[in-house]
């Protein structure tokens, strides 16, 4: 026998600014589910619709699109309830039905469809700083824009109110989102006072990117509940300080597999540097879809590779690929803190499926 749920419904999506914002309304409704379920399913979750003209996704005289409900999370970042209390990622149609412009998911799903069967894992490590809402400066700097804290050294991995600011909030998102089932691996303070970092992942090519905006959303709750807000601004401050990056950890199945058969070990070096030739040689389009205002953060200084330049290494943080010293995956250091991960994973999946090629006619 079916029963009646009172349920809350955050439904996020994203607006159509060149970097996009997380947009969200609320439905209270009722929701026909079996007493034997504790959870809703995403079947169960009606479209919506929102007026475009207050988002840049449509004019005032033809202004309704709609959301598709694509993905579904406990909301645990409620904080009155997370019993019956959904978040509902949506992607942005047009009203009739066909994709927005702005909704980047869209190819995704495509590419997902292409290239699924190399078995991609990513993981990404979003960074962003944690901003004193009256001062407009990040947290614990001095009220003055002439005035700065004590230069970089210690706060990084740092201990102590002087170097760390914020760390209870920072736990608290890492919380709620695990306990929605959003894949945080691990938090820590970064270079700059009041910058913070998250790992988010591994995860599949969806997957990824709507954990990733899920996180976000969750972060910025988290924040309100602070009384502080969240910069994504990827070189925020001028001068000697770090910028921000979320940099993509990525693999595929063929980079993952071990063997010590020597043969192919040697294919799969080919692999790899069939891969970094090929994002050699893409650079430009990458960095097209890796953020805005990355120039001012890709400067060459604070663990970076210039912008116009394109370089790999092992070990090496100075570089646009980072080869770890363990094998089976690489870093893309090059992605801003404000990147659309649709965008980004994107253009990594098209670049990187393709050298699959390189396996095939080999073997």
């Amino acid at each position: 026998m079916n029963r009646t749920s009172n349920v809350k419904l955050e439904y996020l999506w994203l607006d159509g600014y060149d970097t996009p914002n997380i947009r969200s309304k609320t439905k209270y409704t009722y929701i026909e589910s079996s007493p034997d379920k504790s959870n809703i399913t995403l079947d169960e979750i009606p479209e919506w619709g929102f007026d475009g003209s207050s988002t840049e996704q449509a004019v005032g005289n033809d202004s309704d699109c709609i959301l598709k409900p694509v993905a579904i999370f406990n909301n645990t970042a409620d904080t009155l309830t997370s019993t019956n209390s959904y978040l509902v990622l949506c992607e942005v149609m047009n009203s009739d039905g066909t994709p927005h412009k702005s909704n980047t998911r869209a190819k995704l799903r495509e590419l997902e469809e292409e290239f699924g069967d190399q078995d991609f894992w990513f993981g990404i490590e979003q960074e962003y700083t944690v901003m004193n809402t009256k001062t407009g400066r990040p947290l614990g700097w001095p009220e003055s824009e002439s005035e700065y804290p004590p230069p970089q050294g210690r706060y990084y991995c740092g201990v102590g109110d002087d170097v760390v600011k914020m760390r209870q909030m920072v736990h608290e998102h890492a919380m709620v989102c695990n306990m929605a089932g959003v894949p945080l691996g691990g938090t820590n303070a970064e270079v700059m006072l009041a910058q913070w970092e998250y790992q988010v992942g591994t995860a599949g090519i969806l997957d990824i990117c709507d954990y990733l905006w899920a996180s976000r959303y969750m972060l910025e709750i988290c924040a309100e509940n602070h009384d502080v807000s969240i910069s994504l601004d990827p070189k925020l401050v001028q001068g000697d300080w770090n910028g921000s990056g979320a940099h993509i950890n990525f693999s595929t199945k063929f980079m993952r597999e071990s063997d010590d058969v020597k043969q192919h070990n040697e294919l799969k070096k080919i692999y790899v540097n069939s891969i970094l030739k090929a994002l050699e040689e893409s650079h430009d389009e990458h960095i097209e879809n890796y953020g805005i205002g990355n120039e001012n953060r890709l400067t060459g200084t604070h663990e970076t590779q210039h912008i116009s330049k394109f370089s790999y290494g092992k070990s090496d943080r100075g570089a646009s690929i980072r080869i770890p010293i363990k094998d089976g995956y690489l870093e893309d250091r090059r992605p801003a803190s404000n990147m659309d991960p649709y965008r980004a994973i994107a253009k990594l999946v098209e670049t990187v499926g393709k050298c699959n090629q390189v396996v095939a006619v080999t073997t």
